[in-house]
C-alpha cells in the first residue's frame, strides 16, 4: 500500500509516517521514488502510537518493536526489562514532581506572599 492509503487507514499524516521511517520505526519498501508498505503496516503504526502514548521515546520503541506482534499488541519477554526500566524512570520523575509540588505548596501555605520591590525583581 502507498503512504496515502496508510495515512487514511491509520489517521496518521504522511509527514508523521515519514518521521517514523526516519526514526527506524516503520520500514517501507522502495519502488523507484515511491514508498510501498506491507499489509501489516497499519498494525505496526498502531503499536508505534500505543508506545508513544505510553511515553516511550522513539529510541526505546525501536528496541521493543521487533518483540511485538498481533493487534493486541502481544509483547514477548524480550521487552520486559526495557519496559520495566522505563516504568521505573517514570516513577522516579513522578516522585520528583510530587516533591516539587509539596515544596511549592509549603511555600504557599507558609503565609501571604508580599508584594513590593523584592517580589517584582524576581
Amino acid at each position: 500500500m502507498k503512504i496515502g492509503e496508510l495515512a487514511r487507514l491509520t489517521g496518521v499524516s504522511p509527514r508523521l509516517l515519514r518521521y517514523y521511517e526516519e526514526q527506524g520505526l516503520l520500514m517501507p519498501r522502495r519502488v523507484g521514488t515511491h514508498r510501498s508498505y506491507a499489509d501489516d503496516a497499519p498494525e505496526v503504526v498502531g503499536h508505534i502510537r500505543a508506545f508513544l502514548g505510553a511515553g516511550l521515546p522513539t529510541r526505546v520503541i525501536r528496541e521493543v518493536l521487533p518483540c511485538v506482534e498481533g493487534p493486541g499488541p502481544a509483547l514477548h519477554g524480550c521487552v520486559a526489562r526495557t519496559l520495566e526500566e522505563q516504568l521505573r524512570g517514570l516513577d522516579d520523575r513522578i516522585a520528583g514532581l510530587q516533591d516539587s509540588r509539596s515544596a511549592l505548596a509549603g511555600l504557599l501555605e507558609a503565609g501571604p506572599l508580599r508584594t513590593g520591590s523584592r517580589a517584582s525583581a524576581a
